[in-house]
């Protein structure tokens, strides 16, 4: 960590990258003004404009859809990567969904100049391991006219899901949420144009909500299980979201989208053994 920059609120994003880490198998990543671009680069990026780490998520495409000529994985990267300038970010989030928990169907010709049709996976949702988890602290992000530096970015397979917002323990965490969660949406949406889970963290208090969430929405995670007592702490939230199996799990099963009302929201279970309405977010 560079001098100077040594905070109360970066103690909380080391803490939490450590604990993602070691605990939970994530690759972690402390990016401050260390990245480099360019397809030789440290991610892979471009530019840091980009959002979507292309160079896992097409290795991943390859391995979980083996035998197909490179138009069809490039051809799924593009789908998966490409917004319209139209669609606002919780439409193009609802769009990117389906093709994330369904897969990206492409159209292609093979050796005998054939035109065939296949669904390519994202993920491997049966054997969690086998999908590349990478965390990323302080990670620059250009929008159109402002440039930000993201606590914590949790990348599955290349594609940024998992957003944490880490202040020090003496700030509530709705100031995460009022000033810097409200910041970034309204700087870098591009950000969570792929964003499963938001979380909201100071060390020892945390919350999870989508980024369609109300902060009075926004709720702690319990119980690992059931059958155990309920417990409030960051250590709790993070071990039931982001262990592995858990938040692939959270990512097919419990991440369902609501126009019946005419307003597009986002719900995601509180805790992942439950899905309904006291529980959800």
């Amino acid at each position: 960590m560079t001098p100077g920059h040594y905070t109360e609120d970066t103690l909380c994003q080391q803490t939490t990258a450590e604990y993602l880490h070691e605990a939970l198998g994530w690759e972690s990543l402390y990016a401050y003004n260390t990245e480099t671009f360019g397809a030789e680069g440290t991610r892979g990026r471009k530019d840091d404009r980009e959002v979507v780490l292309t160079r896992y998520l097409y290795l991943k495409l390859m391995e979980f859809n083996p035998g197909l000529p490179d138009d069809a994985y490039q051809d799924a990267v593009r789908q998966i990567v490409e917004t319209s300038a139209s669609q606002t970010m919780l439409a193009a989030n609802w769009e990117k969904f389906g093709l994330l928990r369904d897969g990206v169907k492409v159209s292609f010709r093979n050796e005998r100049g054939e035109l065939k049709k296949e669904t390519l996976r994202v993920f491997n949702f049966e054997e969690p391991e086998k999908n590349h988890f990478l965390c990323v602290r302080e990670l620059w992000v250009r929008g159109d006219l402002y440039r930000r530096q993201a606590d914590i970015v949790g990348f599955v397979n290349g594609l940024p899901l998992l957003f944490i917002e880490c202040k020090n323990v003496h700030k509530d965490l709705d100031v995460a949420y009022r000033q810097n969660l409200s910041d970034y949406k309204d700087t870098i949406p591009h950000l969570f144009h792929h964003n499963a889970v938001v979380v909201l963290a100071n060390g020892i208090k945390a919350k999870i909500g989508s980024l369609s969430s109300e902060y009075g929405y926004y709720g702690e995670w319990k119980r690992l299980a059931e059958e155990e007592p309920g417990v409030v702490d960051m250590e709790t939230l993070l071990k039931g979201v982001c262990e592995k199996r858990n938040f692939m799990d959270l990512l097919e099963n419990f991440i369902v989208f609501d126009d019946s009302t005419g307003r597009l929201a986002k719900i995601l279970a509180r805790n992942h053994q439950y899905l309904g309405v006291n529980r959800a977010i």
